[in-house]
């Protein structure tokens, strides 16, 4: 009897959790974002929304005079109440599990992001995997808004090409929600976004006959890093300081460095590795900051009269890429320090590691004490292979 009656209980709730899909969503009831873009007008926000159009995607279809997006914008004070304010005009329910790039104004980054960000951190329904940017000299909702050919959607264009830039070319830098959130709640270490910028005529960029030229009108192009001070965007690196900063943050996964031959002329070496070491710590109650950086190169390109087979003269050109790496790191943290009073490399953290009682007793001055901090550097760079030629034909044709 008693085994009966537990097969009964057992069936009632095997049926009890066989309760289906109760809160499935069809996919022709849903507008599917892709890019959402936050401006300021006046004291408000505006919300631009990117919806893809999956028909005009369609892999087997052919050309079309329709957008393959639209974008639907709102104004509200406070982001949540925008998103439900734009049902009032969008025919479907905007589905966000979907995200791939997050655009923020410039002038919404230099007022402050953090009450912008609540929103997208609170919504189960929305994973942290996308990318956070910022509109440079632009609004975010135009750059939704070019068009640019071979991805047609413009929220894949800036996540693929942002994945790209970051890989081999290094002055940007992709910071998914999560870890922008994690810098701005460590104390220690500031945030730093990438910057976009539209290129050309703006207006003929949102058209979809500017996808059927070979030079395109308008364009989208990725900056250099923005810098922040809690959460406010205090200012911009340049390219080669942007360059230095993902150094000093171990995330230069490869890219390019053109070096002064000795004679005159120029060689490019390809950094294929680097790993960076930062290290911190206490000495006489005051904190010092030791940098390592070690690079492994390949020639790319000799355009200069100097024998690559001779390890003499590879050493010395070792050491020249020494002397430039340092130069870069050094300006780098001078900009930060001097200019924008902003720990952007986590020198404080890295404090906090080495010496957690010491940074008891500086957390609370680091703003004050950051600007000061001595900081050591130790580069050493290798070049491993010069490429399928010895020496350059251009040594040939002179002699």
């Amino acid at each position: 009897m008693k085994r009966i009656t537990a097969t009964i209980l057992i069936s009632l709730l095997a049926v009890a959790l066989l309760t289906g899909c109760w809160n499935r969503r069809e996919l022709n009831d849903l507008s599917i974002a892709l890019g959402i873009g936050i401006d300021k007008v006046g004291e408000r926000y505006r919300l631009s929304v990117q919806i893809v159009n999956p028909q005009e995607i369609a892999a087997r279809k052919g050309g079309s005079d329709s957008s393959p997006v639209t974008i639907y914008e709102e104004t509200g004070d406070t982001l949540f109440e925008i998103f439900r304010r734009m049902t009032t005009h969008t025919p479907r329910k905007i589905y966000m599990s979907h995200l791939r790039i997050l655009i923020i104004g410039e002038e919404v980054a230099k007022d402050g992001i953090q009450n912008v960000l609540d929103v997208f951190a609170r919504d189960h329904e929305m994973r942290t995997d996308f990318y956070v940017i910022i509109a440079r000299d632009t609004e975010a909702k135009q750059v939704l808004s070019i068009l640019q050919p071979l991805e047609k959607v413009p929220a894949n264009f800036l996540y693929k090409t942002l994945q790209t830039s970051e890989s081999v070319w290094a002055p940007t830098i992709g910071i998914f929600l999560d870890e922008l959130l994690s810098d701005l709640m460590v104390k220690g270490k500031e945030a730093t976004l990438t910057g976009v910028r539209v290129l050309g005529d703006a207006e003929a960029g949102i058209k979809v006959d500017h996808l059927k030229a070979t030079r395109t009108s308008a364009f989208l192009k990725y900056s250099t890093i923005g810098v922040f001070r809690a959460d406010k965007l205090v200012g911009w690196l340049n390219e080669e300081e942007s360059k230095g900063y993902n150094y000093i943050s171990n995330r230069v996964k490869s890219t390019v460095g053109v070096l002064p031959c000795p004679g005159g002329g120029k060689m490019d070496v390809e950094v294929i590795r680097t790993k960076t070491k930062l290290s911190g710590k206490v000495t006489d109650g005051q904190p010092e900051i030791t940098i390592e950086i070690r690079i492994d190169q390949n020639v790319g390109e000799v355009a200069c009269d100097i024998d690559i087979t001779d390890p003499d003269v590879m050493n010395k050109m070792d050491r020249v890429g020494e002397k430039k790496i340092k130069s870069i790191v050094e300006k780098t943290v001078q900009r930060a320090q001097k200019k924008y009073k902003s720990d952007i490399f986590g020198f404080g953290d890295a404090i906090r590691r080495s010496s957690p009682k010491e940074w008891e007793r500086l957390e609370n001055d680091w703003d004050n004490l950051f600007p000061e901090v001595p900081v050591r550097y130790n580069v050493q760079v290798s070049t491993l292979r010069t490429g399928t030629q010895s020496n350059s034909f251009i040594n040939k044709m002179e002699r």
